[in-house]
């Protein structure tokens, strides 16, 4: 066994819940709360779907070197 593990097998329980609420989470680790918020990069099929929407699409075309888009509102 490493001393690491070790070390972290002798603190107790009080000890280990001690630490866990000492710590903060980054916000952006947070609940799903912020996933609501507009996306200003879309994903690429999310692209060709607009692209589609807009005609700016057609068959045969590559899926490389995309258009820029903005994204709806």
């Amino acid at each position: 066994m490493g001393a690491v593990h070790l070390y972290t097998r002798a603190l107790s329980a009080t000890a280990t819940a001690a630490l866990n609420s000492v710590m903060s989470q980054h916000k952006s680790l947070q609940s799903a709360k912020g996933i609501a918020k507009k996306r200003n990069v879309l994903k690429r099929f999310e692209r060709v779907e607009l692209l589609k929407k807009h005609g700016l699409w057609k068959d045969g075309n590559r899926i490389v070197g995309l258009r820029k888009t903005k994204p709806e509102v």
